[in-house]
């Protein structure tokens, strides 16, 4: 499912025109984003939660010339799926 369709999916289930589904969804991901940039957990009981996880430097190797190179410590979104959906998904 793409951007535009989950936006249809929204207004058919909330009775909202597509115009009202897409600035929900715009506010809902920037207002997580903007939760995530500001160091805080998103937790959405039932779904999962966003979190910010921080991966350290450590050592790689290039796969086309095979020499050693170094990963930069770097901050990842992370998603975990609630119970809710976990369960949903494993039906």
């Amino acid at each position: 499912m793409n951007k535009t369709e989950l936006i249809e999916k929204i207004a058919a289930g909330a009775n909202l025109t597509k115009v009202d589904a897409k600035k929900a969804l715009d506010a809902t991901v920037e207002a997580i984003k903007n939760a995530l940039v500001e160091g805080d957990k998103v937790q959405l009981v039932g779904f999962g939660t966003f979190d910010v996880v921080k991966k350290p430097a450590r050592e790689g190797i290039n796969p086309a010339t095979k020499q050693k190179i170094k990963i930069a410590a770097k901050k990842v979104a992370k998603f975990k799926a609630g119970a809710e959906l976990a369960d949903a998904v494993n039906k």
